[in-house]
């Protein structure tokens, strides 16, 4: 890969991330509010705690975190029409990879019997909708936790270990970190990872779109998506201290 010539839309090198800005509070009300600007895309972050768990946890003591995702009418190119009543199979599977995502940043099995609710809202999308969401919702789950701590509403140190996550495709031929929305409408391979701040994967989602492609080039993927999770690890950590 060459770092140095590039024809991405934005004129990032294909190793470079896009900016990515962390507004802590931006939601006076929930446990924990973040609003995630990665390049253009903008996705809002909130924690609800309550008390409760799904039935089938009922007397055992753990708790739960579920996650909503939602795209707002305007969020894109055209309207979006609201998912009212029925959930489309995409907002579905994006739903569950937010929790599955954050659940594993979390020691559940000490949190009691309630439920921590992350709500992600896409204001505007321009690609890595939901890698900005659980990027963003870990910093606002931290948040959440930290002030439920300090109110003897929960233990501490409930947190195992970071969690971010961020996109690799190929375009053009091109191995290329944190796609935006013009370049993953083109994208021959598509994937989504997520990783702890230890370097351990939490979740894989690779797509060939075209062509199936060889484990050399997986491998390449993997490794630029590991650099820039370390890049974006480091990011949440300044903005939480």
């Amino acid at each position: 890969m060459d770092a140095q010539h590039t024809s991405r839309p934005d004129g990032r090198r294909p190793d470079e991330l896009r900016p990515i800005r962390f507004i802590l509070d931006y939601v006076e009300y929930p446990e924990g509010s973040v609003l995630v600007e990665w390049g253009r895309t903008r996705v809002l972050c909130n924690v609800t705690f309550q008390e409760g768990v799904p039935r089938w946890l009922a007397g055992s003591g753990h708790g739960w975190l579920t996650a909503e995702y939602a795209l707002l009418p305007r969020s894109t190119h055209t309207r979006t029409p609201r998912e009212n009543g029925t959930v489309g199979g995409r907002t579905q599977e994006i739903r569950r990879f937010i929790g599955r995502s954050l659940r594993a940043a979390l020691d559940l099995s000490r949190l009691g019997e309630y439920t921590l609710i992350v709500d992600c809202d896409v204001l505007q999308a321009d690609g890595g909708t939901r890698t900005a969401a659980v990027t963003g919702s870990y910093v606002a789950l931290v948040r959440a936790l930290q002030r439920l701590a300090a109110a003897e509403r929960v233990p501490p140190d409930l947190i195992r270990y970071p969690v971010a996550a961020v996109s690799v495709g190929v375009v053009g031929g091109e191995v290329r970190l944190d796609l935006c929305y013009e370049e993953d409408s083109q994208a021959e391979v598509d994937l989504n990872v997520v990783m702890t701040g230890e370097g351990r994967y939490v979740e894989v989602q690779g797509t060939a779109e075209r062509t199936p492609f060889s484990p050399a080039l997986l491998e390449e993927m993997l490794a630029l998506a590991r650099k820039g999770i370390a890049k974006i690890i480091a990011a949440q950590e300044e903005v939480l201290r």
